[in-house]
């Protein structure tokens, strides 16, 4: 386990580092309380030193906000100094927007703070954040350190774990844990509710199942359901989803790489939507390296078909938009993998971010479709 060092009282210390998001330990650190304004601690933070926080829980979360105005207002600077700048195409908009991001992260991600071995936080006026520590983590033998904006990305999740998110497919809560892509973009839900069941069908493959969503759907069409995961976290989100539900006898989750052993009449998959490399193991579920998901899915697929069955593959074209996979890559993937499309029902983002025109990708999420592909083995 990586750990990090610093200098406290004149005395040399350390303890375990911990990042979901794959943040190497920080190898320059210096201990940070009230007395530090917000402009001393931007420009440690612009410099990559970490601030081990010692002095006020809430005064850190303040101090964390005014690094985020700070980067916002040289953003805006940079933008202003720069008038009259052909606008860009959306690949290199997405480029920028990811690299941008990945700065600001790195830069927020400075500002750490002391946990017990219990996951207690040792400050003035902290939160119990025992629990959702637990969830996030699992138990600790040892104290640690950990960002504290990624502790507030651990107290958020837990919330959403609690509460849970409304399907209305379902007219029930699906609860995801921390790190399983939860299903806010209702949209493709409702195209597999929707979407016309291959006749006789009795049988459906999950392929990934993240928050066991789809299963859920699937299983609500009476269908028996088997779903596989890679992931620890998912597989046990969508098993307890689906306990929840009482649809425990109709849906069995296992650990797999894509498919199970057999054949189904219907395979469904929701991969990750567009190509590239994730920056942390959270953004698996957004980001799928080299189409490998995809490929493995469509490769596998016919294979995995009984005589006149279906896969579904449950996508958006916003790569396509953004300029990441052209429209006649995916159908070149599709004609190789010797499957031809049945139908394609298709519905637009119903999300905030569709229609917001201050987002850097506005272009591309403007025009943004997701569709069911329904695919068949080539006869």
């Amino acid at each position: 386990m990586t750990r990090i060092e610093w200098l406290e009282g004149g005395a040399s210390r350390s303890a375990q580092w911990r990042s979901e998001s794959g943040w190497p330990a920080p190898k320059k650190v210096v201990v940070a309380d009230d007395t530090m304004s917000a402009d001393a601690a931007y420009r440690l933070a612009l410099d990559g030193t970490a601030l081990l926080w010692r002095g006020d829980f809430q005064n850190a979360r303040q101090l964390l906000q005014a690094l985020v105005r700070r980067i916002e207002h040289k953003g805006d600077r940079a933008r202003r100094a720069k008038p009259g700048k052909t606008p860009a195409t959306p690949l290199e908009a997405f480029h920028r927007h990811r690299l941008q991001q990945l700065q600001r992260a790195r830069t927020l991600a400075m500002l750490v703070i002391p946990f017990e071995a219990d996951h207690g936080i040792p400050l003035r006026r902290a939160p119990d954040a025992r629990l959702a520590c637990l969830e996030a983590y699992g138990p600790s033998l040892e104290p640690y350190i950990a960002s504290l904006r990624e502790l507030l990305g651990v107290i958020g999740a837990h919330e959403w774990r609690r509460k849970g998110v409304m399907i209305p497919a379902l007219d029930e809560r699906i609860h995801p844990w921390y790190g399983v892509f939860s299903p806010v973009r209702g949209e493709y839900v409702e195209l597999v509710a929707q979407a016309p069941l291959p006749t006789g069908a009795r049988l459906a493959f999950d392929i990934g199942a993240g928050t066991g969503v789809l299963s859920a759907v699937l299983a609500r069409r009476g269908l028996q359901v088997l779903a596989t995961d890679m992931d620890t976290r998912a597989l046990g989100c969508a098993r307890e989803n689906i306990s929840r539900l009482g649809l425990a006898s109709q849906v069995d989750i296992v650990q797999a790489d894509l498919f199970p052993e057999g054949r189904a009449p219907l395979v469904v998959c929701n991969p990750p939507w567009l190509p590239g490399k994730p920056s942390s193991a959270i953004e698996y579920a957004i980001y799928d390296p080299d189409s490998r998901m995809l490929r493995g899915f469509l490769d596998g697929l016919a294979a995995h078909l009984e005589p006149g069955g279906e896969g579904w593959l449950i996508m958006s074209d916003l790569a396509e938009h953004l300029g990441l996979r052209p429209r006649e890559q995916l159908l070149g993937w599709i004609a190789a993998a010797g499957l031809e499309v049945v139908a394609r029902h298709d519905t637009r983002p119903v999300h905030p971010r569709a229609s917001d025109q201050d987002d850097p990708l506005h272009m591309a999420r403007s025009q943004e479709v997701t569709s069911l592909w329904r695919l068949r083995a080539a006869g």
